[in-house]
Parts: C-alpha cells; structure tokens; sequence
C-alpha cells in the first residue's frame, strides 16, 4: 500500500518515471518535464503510435509493459502514477516497497507548470477542451504567453501543451477522479484565479452514482477557488446554479452568461450565418461589447466563447482583442474538425458522446449542410456503452437525416442488463420517422455509406476513439465513387 506521507514531490529532483505515459495528458506532461529539463521515462502496457512516434521524437525513453525494476532499480526521484494505473500494477507495487516519492497528473501539473502562475481552469460536463484552447488562443493573442495543458491538439499551437513564459496558465478542469489512490476528481487539486463552470450535467456513470454526486463535486471545486477568484457560470445549467447556491460565494466573485436576451450578464445577439463564419454581438449586462465572427457553429460555441469574453474581460483584454483572437482561432481537432471531402460528401468529426453533446453537435452543423446530415455515431466511452442514455440518445438525433449507429465495441466490459442497445436506438428513432440502421463494425458503416451517401452530404463521425480508421476509410471509399 501506499504511503501517504510519500504523496509529495521532493525538492531535488532530476529523474522523473511515469507510469501509464501513454495517455494523452501523460505523454503530454512527460515532454512538458523533458524540455523543463528533467530526465523522463516512462512505461505503458499498450505502446503504440501516435503517442508512441510523439514521445520517440522528444527522446523520452518508453518500456513497453510494467516492470518493477524500473522503480526498485532505477530509483527515479519522483514517479507520476496515471490515472489508468490500478493497484495491483506490478509498479505501483514495487512503488509502495520503494519509498520513492510519488504523485498524481494534477499534482504534477500544479507544481511543475502552474507554480507561482495564476490558473485559469475550465469546468463542465460539456465544452471544456474547446473553451480552454479559445481561451488559451485570446491570451496568446493579447500578448499574454500562457502556459496550457489541455484534452485536445489545439491547431493554432500545434500541441496541447505549453509552458508558456507570461502569468497565466490554463487549464482543463476534469471531474473524473485522480488515480487509484485519490478518488477524489481532478480538478479539486487546483486553486484557480479564474474558473469557468460551462454546465453541469450527469456523466461518467462509472465514477458518479447519480446527479447528486457530481453536483457534490463541482460544489467542492468551487468552495476550492482561491480568494481574489473569479467564477464563470453558464445561467442556463440548473445544477450550475444549485451549485453556486451551495458553495457560498458572494455575488461580486460571480458572472453568468447563456441564452436569451440580453440583460444581466453576458448573452449574445443579432446572429447571422453565412456559411462557413458565423456572426453575432456580444453583450454585456445588456450593453453592446463586440461584434464576432467565428467559423466555430453553433449556439453551444457561441456560450463557449461567451464564456471566454467574459473572463478575458475581467483580466483587463478589450472587445477588439478577443474578436481578433475569436476570428483566427482555427479550433480543436476532433472537435467539428472538417477531415475533408471526396466525390462531393464532406466528412466532420466530433467528440460527442453525451446525448446533450450528440444534439447539440448536430444542430451546429444543421445549417451548414448543403444536402442531408448523416450522423454516424459509435458509443465507445464508459457511460455511453450503458443503458443509462438509452432513451436520452433517442431525442439527440432529430437533426439527422440518416443515423448510423454501431454497436458498443467492447460488450464484454458491460453486464449485459446494463448493455446500450444499438437496435434499441434504432427502433426508437424509426418510431419518431427518422432513418436509422445498426451496424455491428465501422466496416459495415463503411460498406454502406460508401453506395448511400451523395454529393451535397455532410456526415458527421461521432466517437471518443479511433473508430477502426472509419475517418480515412470512408474518405477513401467517396472517392472511389
């Protein structure tokens, strides 16, 4: 087991070892200490590109698979445990022998790059990896150099990670928990200067029993801001508002933005769609603030950047800055990302996997499609492969003109009683006079698709995973048409 007393991180260190580096975030923590000028290295049971190619080029030493003389023989000074690690890895064992001080990714982050800086973290159930890379942008373009690490590639950076050299260091807030042994989320491990709450909804059902339980979390987060802090929340969330209500802060520590008209607080207007931009004003307490223009769609974008004006406000950055900044900012990939367009069809891939996500997603994308929309979905993550959004995933999709659903990729990993359904969905949405077919593999999709879909389509690649290379494959297939 464990020693809590170990919980910590020296103050000489040279040698740093991380367990499970393969992870987006860890891989992207590795380099972040490599070219802070410690020596890394690290292990992972799965190595394998792009992370794999990614840590090879910043010469990271990465052992395949888990073994104890890495840390009884080596002795690294500090070993960060991944989240994905469990306790019973052969590491993690010899690490409770060892003594060697460890830590978790967020404790890691907050000692290494955020430091003496003050952190800006982006919360919420939906919006967070977008938000925090427009943010991350708006700072940069007001001259402000921030540091950053983030769930996603930020195009205009070219990586999700920086260390940046200006006062400022955003960061994704994460509610899922910490590592195996600290359940509590993530995000409780930072003492934000500025914070963004984008809405709270129920997800990760396999580490929250119910609403309740993440509205519990969320309320500890708040209660966690620093004093001189600044809370960001969407007026629109119920269990946003709930939360503000239970942590205690005082209106002057409070902004909220969302839909409707304009009054008190931030709201947006006069929108105008011209496909591919965007256009509407900003409002602030009902008096005009900017006018933007963005090639990010949707009403769901227009309260992420809402979100964003609203604390670039605050830290003293005016109108014209943030609409440059909104105006260049070239997105995330793997957020609405355009992968291209063959034989006249034009294929988006997205993230979404939460019902709200997989609604919102589509309707962004409704009036930018020329023909009909085809929403191809795979239910990959913890939640989503459960039964918990069966009947929410049915009024997600009335957007689409086709839907594509697979089947869950890994049915071993969920008791069959709690299994998503594919053709549950699919008999549901037909009953509501919508389209839709189960596939039990990308290749069917593929196969398809590839005699169903015409020139004019916009098809919509939702997934939080690989999807079998479905991307490439169905580009490859229009083309061949």
């Amino acid at each position: 087991m464990l020693s809590p007393e170990n919980n910590r991180i020296p103050e000489k260190i040279h040698h740093i070892h991380l367990i499970a580096i393969c992870g987006t975030a860890m891989g992207a923590l590795a380099a972040l200490l490599q070219e802070a000028g410690f020596r890394v290295t690290g292990s992972d049971q799965n190595v394998y590109p792009p992370m794999s190619s990614f840590l090879s080029e910043k010469k990271i030493g990465v052992s395949a698979g888990f073994d104890p003389g890495r840390i009884l023989g080596d002795r690294p000074d500090l070993v960060v445990v991944g989240n994905a690690v469990r306790r019973e890895n052969p590491e993690a064992l010899a690490l409770a022998e060892s003594g060697i001080c460890y830590c978790s990714l967020p404790q890691a982050l907050n000692h290494f790059l955020v430091g003496s800086r003050k952190a800006i973290v982006i919360t919420g159930t939906h919006g967070k990896t977008t938000t925090s890379a427009l943010m991350a942008w708006v700072l940069e373009k007001a001259g402000l150099s921030p540091g950053f690490m983030i769930g996603g590639i930020l195009k205009d950076f070219s990586a999700n990670f920086r260390m940046g050299h200006g006062p400022f260091v955003v960061l994704e807030g994460d509610e899922y928990d910490t590592a195996f042994f600290d359940k509590g989320s993530k995000f409780l491990h930072f003492t934000p200067h500025r914070a963004i709450l984008t809405g709270i909804e129920f997800d990760h059902a396999d580490i929250f029993e119910d609403l309740l339980a993440v509205e519990k979390t969320f309320t500890a987060f708040v209660k966690g801001l620093a004093p001189d802090a600044l809370l960001v929340s969407c007026k629109d969330s119920s269990s946003a508002e709930k939360v503000l209500a239970q942590s205690g802060l005082g209106p002057d520590r409070i902004r909220r933005f969302g839909r409707g008209p304009s009054g008190p607080g931030w709201s947006v207007g006069d929108l105008e769609i011209a496909s591919p931009v965007e256009r509407f004003s900003i409002f602030r307490d009902g008096e005009f603030f900017s006018r933007m223009e963005t090639i990010l769609p949707g009403e769901h974008n227009r309260m992420n950047i809402l979100a964003v004006a609203a604390v670039a406000e605050s830290l003293g950055i005016d109108g014209k800055t943030l609409a440059s900044a909104v105006a260049s900012f070239t997105g995330v990939k793997r957020r609405q990302e355009i992968r291209g367009t063959e034989g006249g069809i034009m294929l988006v891939d997205d993230f979404a996997h939460h019902p709200t996500a997989v609604r919102e997603t589509l309707k962004a994308l409704r009036p930018h499609a020329a023909g009909r929309l085809i929403a191809v979905f795979e239910p990959r993550t913890n939640t989503s492969m459960r039964r918990v959004f069966q009947q929410a995933y049915a009024e997600s999709f009335g957007d689409a003109d086709l839907v594509c659903i697979r089947e869950i990729p890994c049915p071993e990993k969920v008791d069959e009683k709690e299994r998503f359904s594919a053709e549950s969905l699919v008999q549901d949405l037909r009953l509501k006079g919508l389209c839709a077919q189960s596939f039990d593999d990308a290749s069917g999709i593929v196969d398809f698709l590839a005699g169903e879909a015409r020139p004019g389509d916009l098809v919509l690649v939702m997934s939080n995973g690989g999807f079998e290379n479905i991307h490439s494959r169905l580009l490859e297939a229009f083309s061949k048409r």
